[in-house]
């Protein structure tokens, strides 16, 4: 499956347990529409601030990159105490101490002309008012208005379950008032730690209303 954005599904999300509880921001949302007994809404993303950087040197490369980022290798000198702890065997030394970020959940990685790995910023943080990165391989950019239709799952982001969850996702888009714009996109919100049945996956697609 061709992605645009997916996520890193052995993430170690900050405060998640065997049972799922996290203390981490998920990005906020407007609900447009929801489908209770299929598991799937519609959602409208008004903005994300992402933090993104190149895949080519392998996931945990990204990933160290990022929580650098967060972690104070960013341009700002006013520390701001993270909302949660993150899981992470961080190696090497951090380029500068600068501000610390708390983690969002989801994080990205998506497929293009590069691989990339992105971090959501908390949403308080707007393009102007979030720190430059000090590695010239991480940058920022936003998202705005965006729209896609979501089917919620547990268990594992395996390819059968994907596969699976794709396929109902994009059946109910077939009878719906709603066109597919891109690529589907997977979501995970939970660590290694947390049990398969206690884990919350969904599918992105996104999408615009068939106003006719």
């Amino acid at each position: 499956m061709k992605r645009f954005f997916a996520l890193f599904a052995p993430l170690a999300l900050a405060g998640c347990s065997v049972f799922g509880q996290s203390d981490v921001e998920t990005a906020p949302y407007e609900l447009v529409e929801a489908v209770a007994d299929k598991n799937i809404e519609v959602r409208n993303y008004s903005s994300l601030i992402l933090v993104s950087t190149p895949m080519n040197a392998g996931e945990n490369s990204a990933f160290r990159r990022l929580f650098n980022y967060i972690s104070g290798a960013n341009t700002s000198s006013e520390e701001i105490a993270m909302t949660a702890p993150v899981f992470m065997n961080e190696g090497g030394e951090r380029e500068k101490d600068g501000e610390k970020i708390a983690m969002t959940a989801p994080v990205f990685m998506g497929q293009g002309e590069q691989n990339m790995m992105s971090f959501v910023m908390p949403s308080h943080f707007t393009l102007q008012t979030t720190p430059q990165p000090t590695n010239p391989d991480v940058r920022i950019s936003e998202v705005t208005d965006y729209k896609v239709a979501v089917i919620t799952f547990s268990g594992t982001l395996s390819e059968s379950n994907v596969r699976e969850n794709t396929q109902k996702l994009n059946a109910w888009l077939a009878s719906s008032n709603y066109t597919a714009t891109g690529p589907a996109i997977e979501a995970a919100y939970n660590g290694p730690m947390t049990l398969p049945m206690f884990r919350r996956n969904e599918i992105m697609v996104p999408v615009k209303f068939n106003s006719d």
